[in-house]
């Protein structure tokens, strides 16, 4: 597993959060707009923004989120709060490797959805 080097405090973080994903498999970090993407197969599920982890959600995962009080990964622009649809990850996840392969693998599938049809 690579991590394009940020700052030291993510880097560590983002290490972390990779040791914690040891049981759901291989994946790759890769650092992008001030934060990390977190690919498997080369398909983006999770996002790490300012230390936070953030699980792709879909229509049939995010009442989960949402069930917990969890919110969703947010950003301004051009004077406007956007949305996306990553939502932070429940604390236990950080600290139990079978939960954190748990909403891996949820965010995951909702990765897998979203994909768009490669045309030929």
């Amino acid at each position: 597993m690579k991590i394009l080097r940020k700052s030291a405090k993510s880097t560590e973080f983002s290490e972390f959060v990779t040791e914690q994903m040891a049981l759901f498999g291989a994946i790759t970090i890769k650092a992008m707009f001030g934060g990390f993407g977190i690919y498997r197969d080369g398909l983006i599920f999770a996002i790490i923004v300012d230390d936070k982890l953030y699980f792709k959600v879909d229509a049939a995962s995010i009442e989960d989120f949402k069930h917990l009080g969890l919110l969703p990964f947010t950003y301004e622009a051009r004077g406007k709060q956007v949305s996306m649809s990553y939502y932070e990850a429940p604390a236990e996840v950080l600290e139990d490797r079978h939960e954190m392969a748990i909403w891996a693998k949820k965010a995951y599938q909702s990765a897998l959805k979203a994909r768009k049809p490669v045309r030929s």
